[in-house]
């Protein structure tokens, strides 16, 4: 069971030009390049966060 780690998947669906340099940050520490651009993080609290903020830049799959 060690292995089951829950993960989430976030997909860019809007850029990041002209959005406050801590928006664009968030973006890049979970790793989302550009739009279309597609990430599989492992579900924490911290990752959880950084979804919030951006909430309304990404898709969120499971």
């Amino acid at each position: 069971m060690a292995d089951s780690k829950q993960t989430v998947r976030v997909k860019q669906i809007a850029s990041a030009i002209g959005r406050k340099p801590g928006q664009k940050e968030t973006l890049t520490g979970l790793g989302l390049r550009g739009i279309g651009s597609v990430r599989e993080l492992e579900d924490s609290p911290s990752v959880r966060g950084m979804i919030r903020k951006v909430a309304h830049l990404i898709q969120v799959e499971g």
